[in-house]
């Protein structure tokens, strides 16, 4: 099967034709289908929905990461975790929809670096157990998912999470199931080393992040 996006960079106009191999259909059957559709459509559009810069807090701080294997949850488009690759991770990125991860396959070709993908749905996926020196889950709010990412790193592994919190509902209509509530990551991650906290408000949104080191013991 085939499909064509029209994806700009840097203001030109490449024409990309994808094609989704029959050792896919397996993993795609595997994700939620209406999530997969709708996520699918988002995606489906010239350019990045949400820009193919990574955020600010990952930027800022990739440095302190420790180099390795890098996990990227709920890759999207691929804007974190082709950064990381930038950078010299390793990295591997999973989400519902292929046509993002065939997005952050062409980005990651738009910057000279490989990185591996998978369709699945995480709401029905388990981690792999003391496997990655670094994990980022970025505006994807999963909550039986934390657990699951403390134990899918390394002793010393960092994980990097950043997502809308309570504060988001003075800006915007959001479901609150969705939202971090007040200090949520530290009582999540209480067991962890902080090494970096924020919660973020400009009066246009508001959101926490933070970046945590799992015990060498």
């Amino acid at each position: 099967m085939f499909s064509c996006l029209n994806v700009l960079f840097g203001g030109s106009r490449k024409i990309i034709f994808l094609l989704i191999l029959a050792v896919f259909i397996p993993t795609i059957a595997s994700a939620a289908p209406k999530d997969q559709s709708r996520w699918d459509k988002h995606y489906d559009i010239d350019g990045f929905l949400f820009g193919s810069k990574p955020i600010r807090f990952l930027k800022e701080n990739a440095n302190l990461l420790p180099k390795g294997r890098a996990l990227d949850l709920a890759m999207g488009e691929g804007r974190n975790g082709v950064y990381l690759a930038t950078q010299g991770f390793d990295v591997l990125g999973l989400d519902i929809s292929p046509v993002g991860l065939n997005k952050a396959h062409q980005l990651a070709e738009h910057n000279k670096v490989k990185i591996e993908t998978r369709v699945v749905d995480l709401e029905n996926y388990q981690l792999e157990k003391n496997a990655y020196d670094v994990i980022i889950c970025t505006y994807y709010m999963q909550r039986d998912l934390f657990g699951q990412i403390m134990e899918s790193l390394k002793p010393g592994g960092m994980a990097l999470v950043e997502t809308y919190n309570i504060e988001y509902l003075r800006y915007a209509h959001f479901s609150r199931k969705y939202l971090l509530e007040e200090n949520e990551l530290l009582e999540i991650f209480k067991d962890f080393k902080v090494i970096r906290y924020q919660a973020y408000d400009d009066g246009k949104e508001a959101y926490s992040s933070i970046i945590v080191q799992k015990p060498w013991q």
